[in-house]
């Protein structure tokens, strides 16, 4: 019986050293941000989502040797009592914390069937190297060490049930270096277990907020494994933390540009007018609503908002207000087509602040820069459902799951 997800036997560092594994998602640092990070921290988890930090800089992070060092630095953390194998399966309750803001999340494996069937639901492309990657990361391993960010509609049945886990005492609850506030409990009831299975069973879909790729690579691992491993069907679900659509936190992810395409800034705001009714401002814009944008150029701010005519109506993704920037200014006005590979344009995730963009126009490396709306969650379901593929860089979420906490052992 494929179930939409299940317990598992999770690797976790003993409690008391929690705070000395957990440590932020793979592709948050570069390799530089990484090695300094990890100075007097033997333990963190960045030793086997990162092992380049550990070997000569003129590595590559993609060379076999450094994929052969994350296993060898995973066994040495298990072989030294820092991390332990659950006994039996369980589901996990994650808490995120950062300021006024909480979520509570379920941390279970999710059927690679439902992914490879759409139910579990997709709303990104994904990168070939980037897949690459992490399906060499997970066969080195033997082991899926970076979770999946899922959402599902909110459910108050399961609310309750969390509600009930998380009234006790945490298994472990750590402050990161960011201030966000990591806590977990363990659901190892086996009623408690059983009900919320069958209610997420009962969903039609999950939705991939976060984790395309390693979403992708799990698949890929569990096609290879299928035929080579039939004593055991655990590679054929991937390590996911799930929360109520209503209880995410999705920024803005602005963008950035280098040039105006050989327009002076006359013209360009001439060509902007026509597509957007455009407002001058003394104060640094942030959009109020969809269709609303921020733009920053020569040291003057402005508000934009898009002009009724080009909204189209019945298309979830073209509504975007990503595509809707896209659309009517940066490939129209600045002949920015592809925004995935164009490096006149670069993208910056709302927790930076505008401040950031002021500092990046204002240094003169940028000429430019535009502040977006963030997207919904129900926009994403929205795209996610009709089968639709969201542009690049649409939604930047926070807060971001930690790495080391929980991991799933493919045994």
């Amino acid at each position: 019986m494929n179930l939409l997800i299940r317990p598992f036997r999770g690797l976790r560092p003993v409690p008391e050293k929690a705070a000395d594994v957990l440590a932020p998602p793979y592709d948050v640092l570069n390799t530089e941000e990484a090695r300094k990070s990890v100075i007097g921290k033997p333990y963190s988890f960045l030793h086997i989502s990162k092992p380049e930090i550990d070997l000569p800089p003129e590595t590559s992070p993609f060379a076999p040797e450094v994929y052969a060092k994350g296993a060898e630095n995973l066994a040495k953390l298990l072989a030294d009592g820092i991390l332990i194998r659950e006994e039996g399966p369980v589901y996990y309750i994650y808490r995120l914390r950062m300021g006024e803001h909480t979520q509570t999340g379920i941390v279970a494996v999710t059927s690679v069937l439902a992914y490879d069937t759409n139910r579990v639901r997709k709303h990104e492309h994904t990168r070939p190297e980037k897949e690459d990657d992490r399906v060499r990361q997970i066969d080195a391993l033997n082991a899926q060490t970076g979770p999946v960010l899922l959402a599902y509609k909110a459910n108050k049945n399961i609310q309750n049930l969390i509600d009930g886990v998380a009234s006790g005492a945490p298994l472990c609850e750590v402050t990161a270096s960011d201030g966000i506030i990591h806590t977990m409990w363990i659901m190892n009831d086996p009623s408690a277990i059983e009900h919320l299975t069958k209610l997420i069973d009962n969903m039609d879909a999950l939705y991939i907020a976060d984790g395309h790729h390693r979403s992708a690579a799990a698949s890929r691992v569990a096609a290879a494994r299928r035929n080579s491993q039939p004593q055991t069907d655990s590679h054929e679900y991937f390590l996911t933390v799930a929360f109520a659509h209503d209880q995410t936190n999705i920024l803005d992810y602005n963008r950035v540009i280098r040039d105006l395409g050989g327009l002076t800034d006359a013209d360009f705001l001439a060509k902007v007018r026509e597509y957007f009714k455009v407002k001058e401002s003394g104060t640094q814009v942030v959009p109020n609503g969809p269709g609303c944008f921020g733009m920053y150029l020569a040291g003057k701010w402005y508000q934009l908002e898009v002009r009724p005519q080009f909204i189209p109506k019945d298309d979830p993704v073209a509504r975007l207000d990503v595509n809707l920037l896209q659309n009517n200014l940066i490939n129209p006005i600045l002949k920015i087509s592809d925004p995935r590979r164009d490096k006149r344009i670069d993208f910056v995730g709302g927790i930076r602040g505008l401040g950031e963009l002021e500092r990046r126009v204002n240094s003169g490396e940028m000429k430019g820069a535009f502040v977006l709306f963030p997207t919904s969650m129900e926009q994403l379901i929205a795209v996610a459902d009709a089968g639709g593929v969201m542009p690049p860089k649409s939604t930047w979420f926070e807060p971001k799951l930690a790495d080391g906490l929980v991991s799933h052992v493919l045994d």
